[in-house]
């Protein structure tokens, strides 16, 4: 049966959720906040294991990007509850942000988790939703490949980049090759524009201008998230 997956830049779907901190409606909880939210094939799993030890390490950088976690699999409340006791056991980390309980599967049937590799288990993926609750991002793993959490923050921070400049982000950013730390100016619509904007940006043509006005602090800040390091004490 084919899956049926929301796409980036519609709205959220509205979903009542049984988590381990209680009942949440989303997007609408989370209204003036970003979202991760992000599935893991089972509790008790060494990838997925490895994958919430990251997340609660770096609990505290989504924070100061105004985001939220929740991450969400088919296991049943009282598993996730006791798989986060084993890890803070176990790794002396608490886990701080809720998990989704889905044995159902509606929320995962309704978010197209739910693929032909993962079974009657859901796949990683992961949802950006910005703060008025609009899909920006979808990224999918396979199940034997553990997701790289740092680039989540990194993707976060560029589309806060993009928002408040208007701009758009090159590859690699804020390392890309050709330009730095520089973001894309928007293509023109005009004849005229294509032939002004060569005197205001630096232009390689009249298609291809970046604006080099990125405020230092966030290149600093979007550096330092690609190269977070956070070992277990």
């Amino acid at each position: 049966m084919p899956i049926t997956i929301p796409s980036i830049g519609e709205e959220f779907p509205d979903l009542l959720v049984e988590t381990t901190h209680g009942v949440k409606r989303l997007p609408q909880d989370y209204q003036g906040r970003w979202l991760v939210l992000f599935s893991h094939p089972a509790d008790f799993t060494p990838v997925c294991t490895t994958e919430f030890v990251s997340f609660a390490l770096r609990y505290e950088e989504f924070k100061k990007l105004n985001t939220e976690l929740i991450g969400l699999s088919v296991d049943q409340s009282y598993s996730h509850i006791k798989w986060v006791e084993w890890i803070e056991s176990t790794f002396k980390i608490k886990i701080p942000f809720p998990i989704i309980a889905d044995p159902a599967g509606k929320v995962s049937q309704a978010l197209g988790l739910m693929h032909m590799q993962g079974g009657v288990k859901t796949v990683r993926a992961v949802f950006i939703v910005d703060p008025r609750g609009i899909i920006r991002a979808i990224l999918y793993y396979p199940l034997e490949l553990g997701r790289n959490i740092n680039e989540i923050l990194r993707v976060i921070k560029a589309f806060q980049v993009s928002d408040e400049m208007k701009r758009s982000i090159p590859a690699d950013w804020p390392e890309n090759e050709i330009m730095g730390g520089a973001v894309i100016v928007p293509p023109p619509s005009t004849v005229t524009e294509a032939q002004e904007r060569m005197a205001k940006f630096k232009c390689y043509d009249w298609w291809m201008c970046i604006d080099e006005n990125v405020k230092p602090e966030d290149l600093e800040e979007a550096r330092r998230l690609l190269n977070i390091r956070k070992p277990l004490d």
